[in-house]
Parts: structure tokens; sequence; C-alpha cells
């Protein structure tokens, strides 16, 4: 199941989930496109888009609208859905309406299997150029032998201390969870990296556990501020308002 944390609040680009593409919300284009890999269940923080969920025909669930991060919603979402512990969710961003539906079915079965295997929890990643890296806007992510998470960032990383050239990991925001590693990771109490970097990830590493990354190549583009609307819609070809 894919489950879409929709807050409408955000500080980068005011109510970016309800900006239109061709028309239509930008959350309400993110669920129809992961429809296409799963079920998708939205959960929202605002009776406002509750109602233009329910108005396109998406399933939808109300959540506080008080929570730290998309991953505390998913987890009021998950106990209200009442699934069961062993269930594996996958947490789509509201601002990602381009994933392709073939990573998203690759993705899943990555995550199903890593977590089975151990891992606390799955996301991915893609290579970026080091001048798109150099964005603080853009997270980056740094690896072990096995292809799991030792750190994410907004700063650049690794750094070149050298000068010499080498690859960057540009993190992508779509997370893999069993039901009841998605409790446990609520209830941690170190936040203190989290609220520094403001990255909700650095919580379970803080805490010990294993996040494991996949590798993909996609066009997709997160959409974190204005000027990342205006580019994806050139890219894309969609209007704007």
């Amino acid at each position: 199941m894919i489950i879409i944390p929709a807050r409408l609040a955000s500080t980068r680009f005011s109510q970016k989930i309800l900006r239109l593409i061709d028309g239509e919300p930008m959350f309400v284009r993110t669920a129809k496109n992961a429809a296409k890999a799963d079920d998708v269940i939205v959960a929202c923080d605002d009776e406002n888009v509750l109602e233009i969920a329910r108005k396109y025909g998406l399933r939808a669930v109300m959540t506080s609208p008080n929570h730290a991060s998309g991953t505390d919603r998913l987890n009021e979402a998950a106990s209200a859905l009442n699934l069961a512990a062993h269930d594996v969710v996958i947490n789509v961003q509201a601002d990602e309406p381009f994933f392709e539906r073939e990573n998203l079915l690759r993705f899943r079965e990555f995550a199903r299997e890593k977590i089975t295997a151990g891992a606390f929890m799955a996301s991915c990643y893609k290579l970026v150029s080091a001048s798109a890296a150099s964005d603080p806007n853009l997270v980056k992510v740094v690896l072990d032998k096995d292809s799991n998470a030792l750190y994410f960032s907004r700063s650049l990383i690794p750094y070149p201390r050298g000068g010499e050239k080498r690859e960057y990991y540009g993190h992508i925001g779509i997370y893999a969870y069993s039901v009841s590693n998605l409790k446990e990771f609520c209830a941690f109490n170190d936040r203190t990296l989290e609220n520094t970097e403001k990255l909700e990830q650095l919580r379970a590493l803080s805490a010990g556990k294993k996040i494991a990354m996949l590798k993909i190549a996609t066009d997709s583009v997160g959409i974190d501020t204005y000027e990342d609307y205006i580019a994806a819609a050139e890219k894309f070809n969609f209007k704007t308002e």
C-alpha cells in the first residue's frame, strides 16, 4: 500500500500540494500516478484537502495537523486503517507527481525483500551532477559497501577535499517500512540530527537502524520550491496557475 502524506503547510512553497498541474492539484496528480502501481491512501491534515481528495475519487483519511514529519502522519494513517504489523507501506511525498510506475513497482519489491531480510526501512537514490549536489535543497546520501545509508545531508557529502572528481548520490524522498517498524520509528526520542538538517530519516540512523538504498534512474523531480514548479512545467510540458 502507498500512503501519501498531504500536509497543507509548506515553508518554502506556500500550499504547494494545491498548485495545479494541468488543472489538477499536485497531490491529486501524485496520488493518481502512484495508483498505477499500488493501492493509495491520502493522509490529510486539512478538511479542505480531504474534501478535494474525495471529490477526485481518492481514498483519504484525516490526521492531526501537529505531526513533526510525514512519517509521523503515515503512522497515524496506518493505525487508523488497522494495517497488520507485517504489512509494508510506502511513503510517497505529495510533491512527487512524476515518479515512474516501473520505478515504484521495482522499489516495492526491493523494499519487501530488504525489510524481510532485516533492514529497518528502505529508500532510493540517483546519480546527480556535482553542480546539482551543491544545492542544499537537494538531499545527498552516502552509502556503505552494502548500499545502506551512512548519512543524509543538505551539505555536499562526501566533501572533495582533494579536489578529485567523484559521484554524488541524490536522495529521492520515497520510503518503505513495515507497519511495526513505522510505529517504532515514531517512538524514537533522539531527533537532534533530524531537527538540525530537517531530514526525518536521520531519526532512524541516530537510533542505529539500517536503511537499505536502491539506485534508480529517473526523470522525476520533487517540487520543493516555486522554481522547481516552473522547471517541472517546462520539463513535463504542463500548464501552471
